[in-house]
């Protein structure tokens, strides 16, 4: 099972983690953010692919006991469907919304109410979509044993609301052990270094002081 630097390491070197403290990225939430993550890049990789799928497999053995995956759409779905195939169980996945066509249904695939489901998500920020999708597996009478996710920004926030909701999360890697490796790398600078954890503690705050930045420039 890869180690969470590990999967911090390799998911710079495939450029799904970026970095750019200097140079904010602008999230569509409108934050500003030294960080952009894509996992799905990973897809594009298979002997990383297969790792990644073979440590949430690893994980999910200390999670509970479940008899379905379900993937968040959309960049869970992926993960949790290959996941889902590697362990030889049923997979669905979530919508962000119902469809508004057909069947109009929000969870996709063949489900019960006496299932007991482990979510997939690719990335954890505040928490909201995956808690979202553990909400409409509920108001199904679906059981939701955990979630598991690939990276984790690590916000206070995005901690006690999974502890509010009372899911435990698992995830792979998290900002801390990739804030590790950075410093190991010496690819940054010590003020850099320093932004970045700054972003880390108060990202709300570190957003305006960016955001006022780009508007005196």
């Amino acid at each position: 099972m890869l180690s969470e630097k590990e999967v911090a390491n390799r998911l710079v070197e495939i450029d799904a983690i970026r970095l750019s403290p200097d140079k904010p990225f602008k999230w569509a939430s409108g934050r500003f953010s030294p960080i952009y993550c894509d996992n799905r890049k990973i897809l594009s990789y298979p002997g990383f692919r297969k790792e990644i799928i073979a440590s949430l497999c690893e994980k999910a053995k200390g999670v509970g006991a479940y008899n379905k995956i379900a993937g968040v759409a959309t960049a869970g779905i992926a993960h949790g469907a290959l996941m889902a195939a590697e362990l030889h169980q049923p997979f669905i996945y979530i919508r962000s919304a119902a469809k508004k066509h057909g069947a109009k249904n929000q969870i996709e695939g063949f489900w019960s109410k006496d299932d007991v489901c482990l979510v997939i998500e690719d990335l954890i920020s505040t928490g909201g979509s995956s808690l979202k999708a553990v909400d409409v597996l509920k108001e199904n009478g679906i059981s939701v044993v955990g979630t598991m996710a690939i990276f984790t920004y690590g916000f206070d926030e995005s901690v006690q609301n999974f502890e509010q909701a009372g899911v435990p999360l698992v995830t792979l890697s998290n900002y801390r052990a990739l804030l590790a490796v950075m410093e190991e790398s010496g690819k940054l600078t010590s003020h850099q270094l320093r932004s970045l954890g700054q972003w880390r503690e108060d990202p709300v705050i570190w957003s305006h002081k960016h955001e006022q930045k780009l508007i005196n420039q």
